[in-house]
């Protein structure tokens, strides 16, 4: 889970990282009286999961409350590459001396974790990486040593930090990595931090990502949750505990395994290019368990898609056979009643094939089409979608 700006700086705030006094506001009024309790100059930064704020205009200085009234009057509703400003982070201004990167991230490819600094802050780090790779500091974190002083100075002298604030910025690396391990993240970046005029170091912007699976021994994750900005489907499908993600597409997609999914994707792409340029409307992975509830589940979500104009179930059978597959697609249907009125192309594969075939054919459903093949099932699929 992505989370917005100020709520980044609330948790570094709550690790002892130095940052700028704000709050946030999702009116005019509220940013007027934000920048009154700050008590001079102010900057509003619009709050969006999105980069790129202040070349959409997302980011103003204000010198008054007056002004940061009026700021925040031009960023709210601003769309920023699709995102919709709802709410404003009114924050003190600060003078920059220079600016900084820092993070820690996951490392997926060589499953560990990685701290990547530099003393180029202030722009888009793919930016620094791709004209300037040797501005980028890259050093492996050991998942089980971590980062103690050490090692956090490591760091700091990798990426050739100043002297004069080498101490200072060795403790946040210390406190950053010890606020990204209690708060189960995947991704802590600072961007720019940034040293003021006096020669103190801050942390002015972050992003924090926190890993949805730790959320279980994470309470507080569930108050970061922005329930409007959120899709409506994607909602209903995490109160189902269903595996979904939203696309701009036409056929919906239900398959088991992320794997099998990522596939069916694929080939519903490729056979949508000859049926009208149709597209996967999501990818919905049931897990191993394909049970009525679980398909009525799914369906349900997909079939509530108003973009969707068929649906594309294609399962491989394994420790859920083939016949408990099928089973699970006619009582959802039965379970669904009206609700069920989209065409539905099922391919089933793997343990007990023949029997899922069977009951699906004995069923005659007039929404179900049976295909043998991935790619049959996926050009049929299609062909639906298409009106064809």
């Amino acid at each position: 889970m992505d989370l917005y700006e100020y709520q980044a700086k609330e948790i570094f705030a709550s690790h002892g990282i130095p940052t700028l006094p704000g709050s946030v506001a999702t009116d005019p009024n509220g940013a007027q009286a934000v920048a009154e309790e700050i008590g001079g100059p102010v900057v509003v930064k619009a709050q969006v999961k999105a980069g790129g704020r202040g070349k959409a205009g997302g980011v103003k200085l204000a010198e008054t409350p007056d002004e940061a009234r009026s700021k925040a009057e031009a960023i709210l509703g601003l769309d920023i590459k699709g995102h919709t400003t709802r709410q404003v982070l009114v924050t003190e201004a600060s003078d920059i001396a220079d600016e900084y990167y820092l993070s820690f991230l996951l490392d997926r490819a060589n499953r560990s974790f990685l701290a990547m600094a530099s003393v180029e802050g202030g722009m888009e780090i793919e930016e620094v990486a791709a004209t300037k790779p040797e501005a980028l500091a890259r050093i492996p974190i050991d998942p089980i040593r971590g980062v103690d002083e050490a090692k956090a100075r490591e760091i700091v002298e990798a990426a050739k930090f100043p002297a004069e604030i080498t101490d200072q910025v060795t403790e946040i690396v210390a406190r950053l990595w010890e606020a990204f391990v209690a708060e189960d993240a995947t991704l802590f970046e600072i961007n720019p931090l940034v040293k003021d005029p006096q020669g103190k170091v801050i942390a002015l912007d972050g992003k924090v990502t926190l890993d949805d699976n730790a959320a279980f021994r994470q309470s507080k994750q569930s108050e970061y949750v922005d329930e409007g900005a959120e899709d409506p489907l994607e909602a209903k499908a995490k109160a189902k505990d269903l595996n979904y993600v939203k696309l701009d597409g036409e056929v919906g997609i239900i398959g088991n395994g992320a794997g099998l999914v990522m596939s069916t994707l694929d080939v519903v792409a490729y056979a949508g290019a000859d049926h009208g340029n149709v597209k996967p409307a999501n990818f919905l992975d049931i897990g191993g368990g394909a049970s009525a509830e679980v398909m009525a589940a799914g369906l349900d979500v997909i079939l509530g898609d108003p973009d969707v104009k068929s649906v594309f179930v294609n399962v491989f059978g394994g420790i859920t056979a083939c016949d408990a597959v099928a089973n699970g697609i006619v009582q959802a249907l039965k379970m669904l009643g009206d609700e069920a009125a989209k065409p539905l192309v099922v391919r089933l594969d793997g343990n007990n094939v023949e029997e899922g075939r069977r009951i699906l054919a004995e069923a005659d459903h007039p929404l179900v089409t049976l295909v043998d093949t991935m790619d049959g099932a996926a050009d049929k699929a299609a062909e639906l979608a298409a009106g064809k």
